[in-house]
């Protein structure tokens, strides 16, 4: 069967087990999934209900114990480490609750860091100027707020031009106003690059500037919803 173009990731079946000696840890039970091109889906969970297993399995970073996960026609859980790392390379941008930029180099210079191993990246200056430091191009991590830091790694994350937008917890170290700018700063970024955006987090508000919302427990997800009263992300309530 030919897959649906329209579909960028899609899980049957997904299971992950941990295993330390005879204990056993099921961090995934059997997760069915779909997510098409361009949608903005967020994902809830209390820590320890498999979100970000599910998040590091369909962007290469780990991988399943039993099940299938797809990314257009390429199957993920049939890839060995040298497919996953030109995955992860090609197709996914990545970020993260810590910024992880390099101290020793300006906001332009940690994005070029991406742009320059990329396909057909867009330029450091552009992936800037869509979060909105133009003007802090120069400036060194130590020279920017958290906020600002944030979206350094927003850009250095799409400055590859990726397909994919995963985001685990990135507000998470950062107060309610400067969450907000990093907020508007991931859907604008959806929009302009049109790039499908998983964002984890544990805040329920965040739900609100979704198109899709799913509630992970237990390694399981026990809750889909369309969001059909999407808000701005000025416009969130923490």
């Amino acid at each position: 069967m030919t897959p649906n173009p329209d579909i960028v990731f899609r899980a049957s079946g997904l299971t992950k087990v941990y295993r330390n000696g005879a204990l056993e840890v099921h961090a995934l039970r059997g997760i069915n999934f779909q997510a098409r091109k361009g949608e903005f889906i967020v994902i809830l969970g209390p820590s320890g209900s498999g979100k970000s297993t599910f998040l590091n399995i369909v962007g290469g970073l780990d991988t399943a114990t039993a099940g299938e996960a797809w990314f257009a026609d390429h199957q993920l859980t049939a890839l060995n480490e040298k497919g996953l790392t030109q995955y992860r390379r090609d197709h996914v941008g990545f970020v993260f609750q810590f910024y992880n930029l390099v101290p020793s180099l300006t906001a332009r210079e940690n994005v070029q860091l991406v742009t320059e191993i990329a396909r057909h990246p867009m330029t450091a200056d552009e992936a800037l100027a869509l979060v909105g430091l133009s003007e802090r191009a120069d400036h060194f991590p130590a020279q920017l707020s958290g906020g600002e830091q944030q979206r350094v790694a927003i850009a250095r994350a799409i400055a590859k031009n990726p397909e994919v937008l995963l985001c685990d917890e990135p507000t998470g170290a950062l107060d309610s106003a400067t969450g907000i700018k990093v907020l508007e700063a991931l859907t604008q970024v959806n929009r302009a690059v049109g790039a499908t955006t998983l964002v984890i987090t544990h805040n329920a508000a965040i739900r609100d500037i979704a198109d899709r919302v799913i509630r992970f427990a237990d390694g399981r997800i026990v809750e889909e919803s369309v969001n059909t009263t999407k808000k701005a992300a000025s416009e969130v309530v923490w």
